[in-house]
């Protein structure tokens, strides 16, 4: 079963003004099926929220872990739960 989640991902790292969030992006729509957002956090961290069927989410999730990301990526903190809706695609906020 393939149900749809929301993924929410926090990247610690060297992720900011380095082009992770475009890459982050472009990732989610090359898998497809996505809509969510991605954002900077004052404290350094980039902030993804994926909602979707699992299996597209886990893919995201692979790739924001191994997929050779802009800048480095020293962590990947995620939290997974029911989709909420209200997106119009994947955004770079």
């Amino acid at each position: 079963m393939n149900e749809n989640v929301r993924l929410t991902a926090w990247v610690r790292g060297r992720v900011q003004g380095v082009g992770f969030r475009w890459w982050t992006r472009a990732r989610a729509l090359e898998i497809g099926g996505l809509a969510g957002y991605t954002s900077n956090l004052e404290d350094g961290r980039v902030q993804v929220v994926a909602e979707g069927p699992r299996d597209r989410c886990e893919l995201l999730l692979e790739k924001l872990r191994t997929g050779g990301t802009p800048g480095r990526v020293d962590g990947v903190a995620d939290l997974w739960g029911e989709p909420r809706g209200g997106y119009d695609g994947f955004a770079i906020r």
